[in-house]
């Protein structure tokens, strides 16, 4: 079974999984004969959610939504039944800024809100909302004012977009939230359990990767700060949750994605869970595993981050808990073998074992990685 992640920057889970499956039918004894690969992509919440749900089966849907820097973008999201599972990436992501281009204190998440509204239209009663790669540090207010809350200036004027001018919050008002909202499931899948404010919180963690200098995570900081003290009075006045905005922002999960996991949590009702753990759920991992007698994770860097909630650290902890051995590929190697073990993982293969060049690894990862595979074919297949 391989179940991998993406090769940020390189390969897709897909393309993992397909060079993978070309690498070890090469370098398996009688060519492969009576080897049976099963590929299963998987992802965390973050880039390439939808991907995974796709390749496991689940139609996928495009909506026309709002980006990140106001412009209209193309969003997909994965439907099956009344599940669906919407990456909030594909509305304000990183990905939609052009290159060098960010706007720290301006993005919206306004799109990932017109994005949720487009599953629920389509019938979706069960959310999986995975947020990770977003251009945005707003708190989700964007995605909650697409939804039908409603933020304000003193002088009743709508705040303007994004993070920073949330300094101006006057009022907040939730009561116009979409009613569907309160009769659907929606689960909080991240890879990261950072509270919304302070030194570990969205601004100070994440805001220098979207272009925030010092000043602007200041900045930052402080509008998501007084951002929660104004919904304190907006969430006690309308919300059936006993849950406070304050008591929200500092949960686990508050501070995914620029915050907007706080925006999910206070107003959608979201219950977060680590992202691997709600993809395996929601890709069958559990039920794929059958008849398996090896796992192959994966992601680019197999590094100190994995350990901490990635899909190979997922998958590895479920395989192993079926008593499956597993084994990962990878573009880049920083763990030890000791890190490795804790982890299930009872040994990794990295590009950089064959070609040391980082630039020519990302560039050559699809034939470097069919090396790879046909090295592990060998030591395993045999």
């Amino acid at each position: 079974m391989i179940a991998a992640d993406k090769f940020k920057g390189s390969l897709t889970a897909v393309e993992v999984a397909e060079r993978v499956t070309a690498g070890l039918r090469r370098g398996a004894p009688r060519g492969g004969e009576g080897l049976r690969i099963a590929a299963l992509p998987v992802a965390d919440g973050g880039d390439g959610t939808v991907d995974a749900a796709v390749a496991a089966g689940f139609e996928r849907r495009e909506a026309r939504v709002t980006g990140p820097l106001g412009a209209p973008v193309t969003a997909a999201y994965a439907l099956h039944g009344t599940t669906a599972v919407v990456e909030m990436a594909e509305a304000s992501g990183l990905r939609h800024l052009p290159k060098g281009v960010f706007a720290p204190l301006t993005a919206t998440t306004y799109g990932s809100g017109e994005l949720l509204r487009a599953a629920l239209d389509a019938g979706a009663r069960t959310i999986v909302f995975g947020v990770g790669g977003s251009a945005t540090t707003d708190g989700g207010a964007g995605m909650l004012s697409a939804l039908g809350a409603r933020f304000l200036r003193e002088d009743g004027t709508p705040v303007a977009p994004g993070g920073g001018p949330l300094r101006d919050l006057a009022t907040a008002d939730l009561s116009g939230l979409d009613p569907r909202l309160a009769e659907t499931e929606t689960v909080l899948a991240s890879d990261v359990d950072n509270p919304l404010t302070g030194p570990k919180g969205a601004a100070a963690v994440y805001g220098p990767q979207k272009g925030a200098g010092e000043d602007d995570v200041a900045a930052l900081d402080a509008a998501l700060a007084h951002y929660v003290r104004v919904l304190e009075h907006a969430v006690g006045a309308s919300a059936t949750s006993a849950t406070s905005a304050t008591e929200y922002a500092l949960a686990p999960g508050a501070g995914a994605a620029g915050g907007i996991g706080f925006g999910a949590l206070v107003g959608l009702g979201a219950a977060f869970r680590p992202g691997i753990e709600v993809m395996l759920d929601v890709l069958g991992f559990p039920a794929a595993l059958e008849g398996t007698d090896l796992v192959i994770t994966g992601e680019g860097s197999l590094d100190e981050q994995t350990l901490h909630g990635k899909a190979p650290a997922g998958v590895a902890a479920a395989a192993r808990a079926r008593g499956i051995e597993v084994v990962a590929v990878c573009g880049r190697l920083s763990l030890a073998p000791a890190a490795l073990g804790n982890a299930g993982i009872r040994r990794a293969y990295a590009l950089t074992d064959l070609e040391p060049d980082p630039a020519r690894c990302i560039a050559e990862a699809g034939p470097l990685l069919e090396r790879t595979a046909e090295r592990l074919a060998a030591d395993f297949l045999g």
